[in-house]
């Protein structure tokens, strides 16, 4: 494996202006981090990794490293480009093998963290190693938010994520498991009230949408974010309809393949081109067995399947496409279960329980780019102020999110108090 890395790594142009590094969302120093791994500085790399994107590891799993770096490399115009992913997961691994930079002086003001996801463990690390006293509250048993529950094992091992467990511990992180904030127990006003400065809000979003459509409520039907959490407790049969074809869509379609179904149809309102899953995760699922139906809107559930519609595309005003569907075109599609997958929302129990707290149209916690709430000391961000969007993505928003939330805090010290949205 080692020598594979290497290799890689030795296929690097070391180009004037790097690409690879435009097409990071998080601006990962891609060129210094192959530099210094074949230098032997694998610990220094490992480092410069992990205080840039302390989830580092993870998203060498999970991003969708065809759009961003390895997207962007030059050589990928030609041939195959550099598999940064791979060099970054080995560099971040072994470095989450060694004790990482911990806060040695006393203990500042205590943080509460409500979430373990992504944005939630990036502010509590960067947090804590800022010397602040961090309290995780999370409402399942373990960490790691939608990368454990969301995300199957095949994508994303959960060893990774156990050690994330174990650097919170090292850090000197305290985590509530199987606590739920805002639904019998505690409620935002009780963590103030115990001396908490600021709270981060970063729960998610867990509340699947629906499609609004006859059958929904049938026995055969299932929604994609309870399935992906534990596929184990559920029967689907030998035939399998999902609709829908984003990420969280193959996900599905992966998983559900891996429990031994081999009748599996993933069906999509436009086409091919319109997809939102990256292409590598539907090639995989082709390579799988899993065919692909295109526009095709679902009009009804059945206990025998789908009723879809045929449909074309449209142009809008704005120049986007979107779909309409065609008149009589009405067919049943048979399948033993139906599987829902077209994104999901947040819920809302905080905001039920907290005065001063706003959200939009969607439901989602309105904040500004540093995640002030409309109420002070409360921060939010991550999926359930932007909708379900990538970990990456979560994690550099995080990032300013936790210069904020210590600005706050530092305000507070001096005796000033901050504003929210």
């Amino acid at each position: 494996m080692s020598l594979h890395i290497i290799d890689e790594a030795k296929r690097c142009l070391h180009c004037k202006k790097p690409q690879c590094a435009k097409g990071c969302p998080i601006n990962t120093n891609i060129p210094e981090m192959i530099k210094m791994l074949l230098k032997g500085e694998i610990r220094e790399a490992g480092d410069m990794l992990f205080s840039n994107n302390p989830l580092s590891l993870l998203c060498s799993f999970v991003c969708n490293h065809e759009k961003q770096c390895e997207g962007h490399c030059v050589l990928s115009r030609k041939g195959q480009s550099v598999h940064i992913s791979t060099i970054e997961n080995y560099i971040s691994n072994y470095f989450l093998n060694f004790p990482i930079q911990k806060y040695t002086g006393e203990r500042k003001e205590k943080i509460a963290i409500i979430g373990s996801g992504p944005a939630g463990l990036t502010i509590s690390i960067i947090l804590a190693q800022r010397g602040y006293d961090i309290t995780i509250f999370e409402s399942r048993e373990r960490i790691g938010g939608v990368l454990r529950y969301g995300i199957p094992e095949f994508r994303l091992p959960k060893t990774a994520l156990e050690k994330y467990t174990d650097k919170l511990l090292e850090l000197g992180i305290k985590i509530r498991p199987n606590t739920v904030i805002g639904h019998g127990g505690l409620v935002i006003d009780d963590l103030f009230r115990d001396g908490y400065k600021a709270i981060f809000i970063g729960t998610g979003v867990w509340k699947p949408n629906s499609l609004g459509i006859k059958g929904e409520s049938l026995g055969n039907v299932h929604f994609a974010i309870n399935y992906l959490k534990n596929p184990d407790v559920y029967h689907l049969g030998q035939s399998v309809i999902i609709i829908g074809a984003g990420n969280a869509a193959m996900d599905v379609a992966r998983t559900v393949v891996r429990k031994g179904v081999r009748d599996i149809t993933v069906f999509f309102i436009m086409g091919e081109e319109q997809l939102t899953a990256s292409k590598s995760e539907v090639a995989y699922a082709i390579v799988e067995g899993i065919k692909f139906e295109y526009f095709k809107s679902p009009v009804e559930i059945t206990d025998r399947g789908v009723v879809f519609s045929d449909t074309r595309l449209i142009q809008k005003v704005d120049g986007s496409v979107w779909y309409e569907n065609i008149e009589n075109t009405t067919q049943l599609y048979e399948a033993d279960s139906v599987i829902v997958s077209i994104s999901q929302g947040p819920r809302n129990y905080i905001v039920a329980t907290t005065e001063g707290l706003h959200t939009d149209q969607k439901g989602l916690i309105v904040a500004d780019g540093a995640g002030r709430t409309t109420r002070e000391g409360i921060f939010a961000s991550g999926d359930v102020v932007s909708g379900a969007k990538t970990v990456v993505e979560a994690v550099n928003y995080s990032k300013k999110v936790a210069d904020s939330m210590e600005q706050y805090v530092i305000s507070l010290r001096h005796g000033k108090k901050g504003k929210g949205v």
